[in-house]
């Protein structure tokens, strides 16, 4: 039986869950020894039932994503951004707040070295040493037959696109209800400050600091040299209508982990949502180190 280590536990968290499974990670010995290491400190712990079960953590430790968001009032995620955008998408609407352990590539929302994560995560637990840093997401609707219908929701970004490939789509864009242009391009990705730096990054688009009250809208190879990246107020409402001969199947896609087709007739709909993600953050985060860090923005030593 491991000691009883006694601790001052930071009085914010008494529920803390353990999300995320890292790809190809088959031993899953973070996941162990974290769990291990949080209750010797008298948390009560919940795991994420899928990873909870291939562990064969007790069952009255296991919770699926919506039990957590009742119960918990911190996530600790273990992997890459992919991981934390997966779960934050459902946690967001319970504002438990989230840590991400870095086990992936970019690590651009999971900030935590693993190498030293049990220090780092003692600083946040039990002295309090951390400030919270809240992103928006973006709700998707779909209006169709004179009915608008719930989509979901979306951190990075929202792309919408044919679903064949190497197909064009012509669409008129409306923010505020009022026309700002129509456009002939592989697809649009209307993109968060936090997506700034995925997708959007990718296809040229800006990149906005977090903090920005701000959505890009940025065109997917436009088919007219004039077309440019567009950054709007981020509380805008922006409507996407389609051509009427469009034939192609059409696609909307949420951080490129969910999607849902469309038709011509469909008119899509795309706003802030209430809903916030809690991203915690070790004193001392700079997001801009981060930045230089993760694209390559080194110093010249010259």
């Amino acid at each position: 039986m491991a000691n009883q280590i006694h601790c001052e536990k930071h009085p914010t968290f008494s529920t803390i869950a353990l999300l995320g499974r890292p790809r190809g990670d088959n031993t899953l010995q973070m996941h162990k020894n974290l769990f291990q290491w949080l209750l010797e400190r008298g948390y009560e712990v919940l795991v994420e039932q899928a990873v909870g079960e291939l562990l064969d953590i007790p069952k009255s430790h296991l919770a699926s994503l919506d039990e957590i968001g009742c119960k918990a009032q911190l996530g600790i995620v273990i992997g890459g951004d992919g991981n934390m955008l997966g779960r934050a998408r459902t946690l967001a609407k319970y504002h438990v707040s989230l840590i991400g352990i870095n086990r992936g590539n970019l690590g651009f929302l999971t900030d935590i070295d693993p190498k030293n994560a049990y220090a780092q995560l003692a600083k946040v637990l039990e002295k309090g040493e951390y400030f919270e840093e809240e992103r928006f997401l973006l709700d998707i609707f779909i209006e169709r037959n004179g009915q608008t219908e719930y989509v979901g929701c979306a951190i990075n970004e929202v792309v919408i696109h044919p679903e064949k490939i190497a197909h064009m789509m012509d669409f008129h864009v409306y923010i505020n209800d009022k026309f700002s242009f129509s456009q002939r391009s592989d697809g649009l990705i209307i993109s968060t400050p936090t997506g700034s730096t995925a997708y959007c990054l990718s296809a040229g688009g800006p990149i906005m600091t977090p903090d920005l009250n701000a959505i890009a809208l940025v065109p997917m190879y436009p088919h007219t040299l004039s077309s440019r990246p567009l950054v709007i107020d981020g509380d805008s409402k922006i409507s996407i209508r389609f051509a009427d001969y469009t034939r192609t199947p059409l696609e909307v896609g949420c951080d490129s982990q969910m999607s849902v087709t469309l038709t011509a007739n469909d008119v899509l709909h795309v706003q802030k949502s209430a809903c916030r993600l809690r991203l915690l953050h070790l004193n001392g985060y700079n997001y801009y180190n981060v930045l230089s860090t993760k694209l390559g923005w080194f110093k010249n030593k010259n």
